[in-house]
């Protein structure tokens, strides 16, 4: 396990996250729709890395966490189906300005968002972090 970059990507994870609660908050409602895909894809990428598995596109990502987490089944399909419904959302929300989102969009975003993060949580704990690696915020260097 590359345990830096897993706490690394865990804590982009509820960055994004925050960001995205606090853009709902905003009624920046695209913004908050992007930024909780981006809590999805760091969650998904601390995931991987517990296998030593570095995935740096979006597409790399859906792949490996498909091949490597659900199909061998550490992690049930249904999480798989959240990161690809995501990017649906986030590529709307940042590429097609004549797409509405409402309040209710973002908070649904947002809380499938804290759901994804939620299961990602207990599997990183099943898989030997401690607790408070993942309270803790990432600082480089």
């Amino acid at each position: 396990m590359n345990r830096n970059m897993t706490v690394a990507e865990w804590s982009r994870a509820r960055e994004a996250l925050r960001a995205a609660e606090a853009l709902t908050r905003d009624r920046c409602y695209a913004d908050a729709i992007s930024r909780g895909y981006y809590a999805i894809l760091h969650a998904a990428k601390a995931a991987l890395h517990v296998h030593d598995i570095v995935a740096e596109s979006h597409a790399a990502v859906r792949r490996m966490f498909g091949l490597y987490l659900v199909k061998p089944g550490e992690i049930e399909p249904k999480w798989s189906a959240y990161l690809v419904e995501s990017l649906d959302d986030r590529l709307a929300a940042d590429y097609d300005v004549e797409t509405y989102f409402s309040r209710e969009d973002a908070r649904s975003e947002c809380r499938r968002s804290r759901e994804f993060l939620s299961r990602v949580r207990r599997y990183l704990l099943k898989k030997g972090l401690k607790e408070s690696e993942l309270r803790k915020r990432y600082r480089r260097g």
